[in-house]
């Protein structure tokens, strides 16, 4: 008897034990889909709040990208963080942030000030970091850094990479590096999600056009006019050349910038075929350039909505400006007249201005 009642402890044993290996089984392999359930979602957010990704869904949709750039630190940290969150608030599709700079080659007179401004009140690349760490994860849009190629010499291309990654940026722009010189930067962006917008110009060349507009990612900016960055009385006729320049070589969206301050110079870009209008200087006059942080908010916020009803309305009701526009432009078509010249970007000439100050006066921003 013992034997047998021994015999049946053990299969009772057993029996419990493969029980409790199945249970076991089964939530491990619920948490292990749990796991991959949120694996996914989190890598569906990430695409849809990339710069492509954005891109992409809004070209689909046949809607037009509004991308608004402000320059950190002016007047305050604290007023740009307030302003990254009303503009991701009033539907900014991408926003481009910034980073001030000591001797900004492509930016004019209202972007340098902001940027000296911001230098003088003691804003460093860390503290800008920081900020974007506080402020990007909330944000709908995607943002885009725009720097200058030293400050990222000075900190290391990996460590500068992986750092604005982890703080929640999600594109780099470096305007004083040529097409020859991005790879390497590319290597790095891509190893830590990041991408990388390239720039063409006026005088850029069709076939240099599709070789940048091939190494750009999220989108293509077109600079609108051959100089630096501005608030201007028109956009030049040319512009609507340059877009279908682009678009004959590649499916990539094309975003117009420079120049653009009034919701008609943003209606007129739609209606020339392009898929993001940009604005810079207008956006950080008005938010840096007023008596006080609330007034400059209210004033950015003013325009920045009034730009965004501009490209937002339905298609046809810029249809109807279009051929207003195109007059408008052949008028004073004339003035904009050049020779194209061979070159990459901002073109030979400001790379060597670029190159001869860096190594004339290596300054970064405040130490950063």
């Amino acid at each position: 008897i013992e034997p047998l009642q021994s015999s049946s402890k053990m299969q009772a044993m057993q029996l419990s034990h493969s029980r409790s290996a199945m249970v076991a089984q089964r939530r491990s392999s619920r948490v292990a889909a749990a796991r991959r359930s949120t694996t996914v979602c989190q890598a569906a957010a990430v695409a849809a709040k990339s710069v492509s990704g954005t891109m992409a869904e809004l070209k689909k949709n046949k809607k037009v990208a509004f991308i608004p750039f402000i320059c950190a630190g002016d007047p305050d940290l604290a007023t740009t963080e307030a302003a990254l969150k009303k503009l991701d608030a009033i539907g900014a599709d991408v926003i481009e942030l910034g980073v001030p700079y000591s001797d900004p080659l492509a930016d004019g007179p209202i972007i340098q000030g902001a940027a000296t401004r911001a230098l003088e009140k003691g804003t460093t690349l860390e503290k800008v970091i920081e900020m974007v760490r506080r402020v990007a994860p909330g944000m709908k849009a995607p943002l885009v850094m725009f720097t200058y190629y030293n400050p990222i010499i000075r900190r290391g291309m990996d460590s500068f990479c992986k750092t604005i990654s982890e703080a929640g940026a999600k594109g780099l722009l470096v305007p004083d590096i040529p097409l020859e010189e991005t790879p390497e930067v590319r290597r790095h962006c891509e190893k830590y999600g990041l991408e990388l917008v390239l720039l063409t110009t006026p005088t850029t060349p069709q076939s240099r056009m599709k070789e940048i507009a091939q190494a750009s990612q999220g989108f293509i900016y077109l600079v609108s006019v051959t100089g630096v960055t501005g608030v201007k009385e028109n956009m030049e006729s040319r512009v609507e050349g340059l877009v279908s320049m682009l678009h004959a070589v590649t499916d990539k969206p094309v975003s117009v910038g420079f120049g653009v301050s009034r919701p008609e110079h943003a209606a007129q870009i739609k209606a020339w075929g392009a898929e993001g209008v940009i604005c810079g200087s207008a956006l950080v006059r008005a938010l840096g350039e007023s008596k006080t942080p609330e007034e400059g908010l209210a004033a950015m916020e003013k325009l920045a909505r009034s730009l965004r009803a501009a490209i937002k309305q339905p298609a046809g009701s810029t249809g109807l400006q279009r051929e207003g526009c195109r007059q408008q432009a052949a008028n004073s078509s004339n003035m904009h007249q050049h020779e194209r010249k061979a070159g990459a970007g901002w073109g030979p000439s400001c790379m060597q201005a670029a190159a001869a100050g860096m190594q004339a006066d290596m300054k970064t921003m405040g130490g950063g």
